[in-house]
């Protein structure tokens, strides 16, 4: 890379990408989701909190019917345990008791105070303000089975009311608690039967729930489902359009005439269409306009247009390029593009090659038509006095005898002669020439332009190939004015020739819609053409000479007049058609000519 380069970026990529202004850019980057996926967020957060929420009251139900449950259980087994000490106690104080009404049946002798008796006594006492609270002072059976209780132990106080009533008493208190027991035993199904159905109406209530959750559940899977789809529809769709509208973009991009490029600041081709790639035919994406992707011409203008950022469209200038095996001509622009935040630009190359020939053609017109008047106007100056002189002679010639007046007269006729020749040259040159047109055997017209030329064929012994098209030719043209295009064309082949060398003349028939569109030329898109070709194995022309060529009163020959070629070309372009000269020195001339099968005047 020379000095006056600019540094290279890492490897390009093409850009695709739609810029967005900052703020758009930043909420992008924000959103987090896509919004597509929302619903379905939502519809899993809803089911989340609905399976917590059941999970809840489920817990807190079972926990419910469990206390319930468990106190239940436990006051039956309070109640149970209460009875057992009673029970115990009971029969401990009944046993007692009996010993002791026994002692003193057979007159024993006891203690002053009787310890055994008072210390089961004591228990039952202590137990007796258990059945003072709730809720077992609320209940009759209980009740009668406190006061009877409290009554037995006042009996067994006192010796002679025991041996008197204790038996009776105990039986009444024994009765009590055993349908206490018995009553406590038919409670403890009970108990059990009640907690089966809190536990079956605690499982029926949450089997109630999860259906009910279930159903809501499928409901908002069946929405989320739905809302989902229908978003992703929508990018589907989105996408589609998308991809319809990048296919068109690439579709008009590809298509157009004009070479686009798109440059990063490091100098960088970023993306590219097809007719830029044609004309630099090295450069890849992401490769330097500084390597070596063209021609130096090409490298030169890519440098040139790139020099400098622009913030508007601007035009670069007019290159001409070898594009094609063939010198083209752009227009070339430059447009600001920003790539990934950076200053770019957008190269733009106009073919304007065919309007360069329309514009050369059109001032070659203007030219031909200024030179074609004063022409006329100095042709007919010379006109009326060359009549005269030309009387002048040969009355000079009926009164002299002398051989080297005689040469003097000839010599002055020859000049006479090329004068006039110059003369109608000129006159036909400038009149304003109107087509006859009529419909035309094209192999008939050369054939008979052929047989004109035949003196300076015998002369030169020039063998003459014609090569027809198989198929006959025929087209709307004029005659006569296209048999003066072949006699000139083919008297310049002949006397540009050596001896013996041959001249060959050839037609070919093209088809419609064979060729690109080209206006500049003349040509219509969507006709038949004929083409005809000569060629001769002359001398050759230099490109100095081939640039001149149509110019008028511009010749090689030392006795031309230089409006022979100027006049063929004036006639095929009333035609419509096209005239090109290939040649070089040493290697022989060939004039191509194409005319349109429908010529309009």
């Amino acid at each position: 890379m020379s000095a006056n380069q600019k540094p290279q970026s890492p490897e390009g990529q093409v850009v695709y990408r739609r810029v967005m202004p900052d703020d758009q850019a930043g909420a992008r980057r924000e959103a987090r989701i896509d919004p597509a996926l929302v619903p379905l967020v939502v519809g899993f957060a809803v089911l989340l909190l609905l399976i917590l929420l059941i999970g809840n009251l489920s817990v807190r139900r079972l926990e419910e019917t469990s206390r319930n449950s468990l106190g239940l259980e436990q006051s039956y087994a309070a109640r149970a345990s209460l009875l057992l000490q009673f029970r115990v106690a009971l029969t401990q104080l009944d046993i007692e008791a009996r010993n002791r009404m026994q002692a003193d049946a057979r007159h024993e002798l006891r203690p002053p105070f009787d310890l055994r008796l008072d210390t089961t006594r004591g228990k039952v006492s202590d137990l007796l303000p258990l059945l003072d609270h709730p809720p077992l002072s609320d209940l009759p059976k209980w009740k009668k089975f406190h006061t009877d209780l409290i009554a037995y132990l006042d009996i067994t106080r006192d010796r002679n009311r025991y041996a008197q009533e204790g038996f009776g008493s105990f039986r009444e208190v024994d009765s009590d608690l055993n349908n206490l027991i018995e009553e406590s035993r038919s409670e403890e199904l009970q108990i059990f039967r009640q907690a089966e159905a809190m536990q079956l109406d605690a499982t029926r209530s949450i089997r109630i729930w999860n259906t009910v959750a279930l159903v809501m559940g499928l409901i908002i899977a069946i929405g989320a489902i739905w809302e989902v789809q229908r978003r992703f529809g929508q990018i589907k769709r989105s996408t589609e359009a998308a991809r319809r509208e990048r296919e068109f973009n690439s579709q008009l991009l590809e298509g157009m005439v004009s070479a686009l490029a798109a440059i990063d600041r490091h100098d960088r081709i970023r993306s590219a269409n097809t007719a830029f790639l044609r004309i630099f035919p090295h450069a890849t994406i992401g490769s330097s306009i500084h390597d070596e992707i063209a021609t130096r011409e090409g490298v030169l203008l890519l440098e040139a247009a790139t020099a400098s950022h622009v913030e508007k469209a601007t035009y670069r200038g007019r290159w001409t390029l070898q594009h094609e095996d063939a010198p083209a001509a752009f227009d070339v622009y430059s447009s600001p593009l920003e790539i990934d935040g950076e200053h770019g630009q957008i190269l733009t190359l106009v073919d304007v090659t065919e309007a360069t020939k329309a514009e050369v053609a059109l001032r070659r017109s203007e030219s031909l038509a200024a030179v074609g008047s004063a022409a006329a106007q100095l042709a007919h100056e010379i006109k009326n006095p060359l009549g005269s002189i030309r009387l002048g002679v040969e009355m000079l010639r009926q009164y002299t005898n002398n051989e080297e007046a005689e040469k003097t007269i000839s010599l002055v006729e020859r000049g006479i002669h090329h004068l006039n020749k110059l003369v109608v040259d000129v006159t036909q040159f400038s009149r304003h020439r109107q087509l006859e047109l009529s419909d035309t055997d094209l192999h008939e017209v050369i054939n008979s332009s052929v047989e004109l030329v035949m003196d300076r064929v015998h002369e030169k012994e020039t063998p003459i190939k014609i090569g027809f098209n198989a198929h006959q030719i025929r087209g709307h043209w004029d005659a006569e004015q296209l048999r003066e295009v072949f006699v000139n064309l083919l008297a310049n082949a002949i006397d540009a020739s050596p001896a013996k060398s041959p001249v060959g003349i050839s037609t070919e028939l093209i088809e419609a819609n064979s060729a690109p569109r080209n206006y500049a030329a003349g040509r219509r898109d969507g006709e038949a053409r004929a083409r005809i070709i000569i060629t001769d194995e002359g001398s050759g022309i230099d490109q100095k000479t081939q640039a001149r060529l149509f110019e008028p009163f511009f010749t090689t020959k030392k006795r031309g007049t230089g409006l022979g070629l100027s006049i063929v070309r004036q006639i095929i372009d009333l035609h419509g058609g096209t005239i090109e000269v290939e040649s070089e020195a040493g290697k022989g001339t060939t004039f191509r000519i194409e005319l349109p099968l429908n010529s309009t005047p």
